[in-house]
């Protein structure tokens, strides 16, 4: 089990810093998040020779070592110029990866509806289905060079991607059939994956190799007015990254049914909510996840 910080709460320090402090926070490993000094959202990563060398000399120095990287690209694009981009990107993020000797890549489903050119066509090309087709154009050229490479791309389903819910994103992960292939649980998510928590865990069983912990409420719960967002007909997937133990997931189903389907692999704090006590938070995080760790797999 790899225990790691996703450090996005921390993102104002450098990244010799950032190793500094996870080791601080009692953290072995670093889920590197989108930053702008590494792999930055959508465009190409701002990686050189130095970046790297200066990196990997700090993780060294800390004992910390890097769980995941997430690059983020539009893969699932139904525009030839944003697909073709995130192509590029893709190939020179599985460099970086092997340069940083970061065996698991963590990405989403992607090309939801954020953007005003995705909006405007929501109803046309940029259909559910549209993007279900420019993601296996996507797996097709890389798949083989994440195999050669020795890599492991783990997929979320992310609310308002072009899909949500966990079950069906675990049968095209099962249909694409590499080992280089698999799933990652976002606890956060779990209101907008199933309505039955062990039920969306037990989906994963043999994929999944990564899982996010952060609580979050239930905003489809009761009349779904348990938080109001205007204007009313809002389709906007509300969710929060909350420290455990202030939203409504059951981590005792969640841990718990973890253990029962054999999960073995990386286990990452992604708390956001809470900047003004972020390193409070993290070790909070950190000490929460080994109780839970010791419960049920260390019993």
């Amino acid at each position: 089990m790899k225990i790691a910080l996703d450090p996005h709460m921390h993102r104002h320090l450098s990244l010799e810093e950032t190793c500094r402090l996870t080791a601080e926070l009692g953290y072995d490993y670093i889920e590197l998040s989108p930053r702008p000094d590494f792999l930055q959202w959508w465009t190409r990563p701002r990686v050189y020779p130095e970046r790297v060398r200066s990196f990997k000399k700090a993780m060294k120095d800390h004992g910390v070592s890097l769980a995941t990287l997430q690059p983020m690209y539009r893969w699932s694009s139904p525009y030839q110029d944003e697909w073709e981009m995130a192509m590029d990107n893709w190939k020179r993020v599985i460099e970086v990866a092997v340069e940083m000797e970061c065996d698991t890549l963590i990405s989403e489903f992607g090309r939801g509806g954020s953007d005003e050119r995705s909006n405007a066509d929501r109803e046309g090309r940029h259909s559910p289905e549209a993007c279900e087709n420019a993601f296996w154009r996507s797996m097709d050229v890389l798949v083989p060079i994440l195999e050669r490479e020795g890599l492991t791309l783990s997929v979320e389903p992310h609310p308002e991607d072009w899909v949500e819910t966990i079950e069906p994103a675990v049968d095209i992960i099962k249909t694409i059939n590499s080992k280089s292939v698999k799933c990652s649980y976002i606890a956060p998510h779990s209101f907008y994956y199933g309505d039955d928590l062990a039920e969306s865990i037990r989906c994963t069983k043999d994929v999944l190799v990564h899982a996010r912990v952060a609580d979050t409420f239930n905003h489809k719960a009761s009349s779904g007015l348990r938080y109001i967002v205007n204007p009313p007909s809002s389709t906007a997937r509300v969710h929060q990254h909350l420290d455990i133990g202030e939203g409504e997931i059951d981590w005792d189903v969640f841990f718990g049914t973890l253990h029962e389907i054999g999960f073995d692999g990386v286990l990452s704090s992604c708390v956001f909510g809470w900047e003004e006590r972020a390193e409070e938070s993290s070790r909070f995080m950190r000490e929460e996840i080994q109780r839970y760790v010791d419960k049920y797999w260390n019993k």
